[in-house]
């Protein structure tokens, strides 16, 4: 199952908020035919309208794949377009935050192939990072598929089990407000030494968006990098040795950190 088997079938994008429309221009600009892509969204944008794709018009009674991308929140109003495609042939890739395989199941039928995807929402502007974990009806051809899919937005990667997922949600899926947490923060303390607010912002929004370009481009570990930028006795060993306090720094705070969110995405996915 490649791009050209969902060129010949069809594919359902169920909302098309950023991520999807994210996704789909990625989609069209590796080639996949406009006309093979429909998509169900109560608010199409206007570039969503003018793409060329078939937008709230009668579906594929058997398309290759349905990428559901609606909140949670909206689940309800896609059920009935969901329980009309589950033939058992077609995929569903389901990016919809906190909505469990089994939760799928029980509306699809048991031997329906399911993908759950857990993007970031950098996936918006092509930097994301998106896990992905298939039941057992799904097979390396269809998550192959789903990994070509979801790579226009970004890298990714499998997951061994579903209950890693929770774990990821607590690191990549809300990792990116903590990472805009500390922007706000190194620029507070750059503001508080002396520094005017936008000089302030401006640097440390730079910093931080370029070492993480470079911790992702460099053939170093972040480890390595860090110490290649450690002089002995130097200004940055001074400020590590705060933010590396063993009981009040950085380290304890970020594990207390991704505990609490993936302890929050467990209980609502219970709930």
């Amino acid at each position: 199952m490649d791009m050209s088997f969902v060129a010949q079938h069809g594919l359902v994008l169920l909302g098309c908020g950023k991520m999807g429309s994210a996704m789909l221009e990625g989609w069209l600009k590796d080639d996949l035919p406009a006309a093979s892509v429909y998509v169900q969204d109560p608010y199409p944008s206007d570039w969503v309208k003018g793409a060329g794709v078939h937008v709230n018009a009668d579906l594929p009674t058997a398309p290759a794949i349905v990428l559901i991308a609606v909140k949670p929140q909206m689940m309800a109003d896609a059920l009935p377009v969901l329980k009309a495609m589950g033939n058992g042939s077609t995929v569903f890739l389901s990016v919809a935050a906190g909505i469990s395989i089994a939760t799928y199941e029980d509306i699809l039928g048991a031997e329906t192939p399911i993908i759950r995807a857990m993007p970031n929402t950098p996936a918006a502007v092509g930097k994301g990072i998106t896990a992905i974990v298939g039941n057992a009806q799904t097979d390396a051809a269809q998550l192959d598929l789903a990994d070509t899919l979801l790579s226009a937005v970004g890298q990714v990667v499998r997951l061994d089990a579903e209950g890693q997922m929770d774990a990821v949600t607590g690191v990549s899926g809300s990792g990116p407000a903590y990472v805009f947490h500390m922007i706000e923060c190194l620029a507070k303390a750059g503001e508080a030494q002396g520094l005017g607010s936008d000089l302030a912002m401006a640097l440390a929004k730079a910093t931080v968006a370029g070492a993480g370009a470079l911790a992702e481009d460099a053939d170093d570990t972040p480890t390595q990098l860090r110490i290649n930028v450690t002089s002995p006795n130097g200004t940055t060993q001074a400020g590590l040795e705060v933010l590396m306090d063993e009981a009040n720094g950085l380290p304890d705070l970020i594990t207390k950190t991704v505990t609490a969110a993936t302890e929050r995405s467990k209980e609502l996915a219970g709930g």
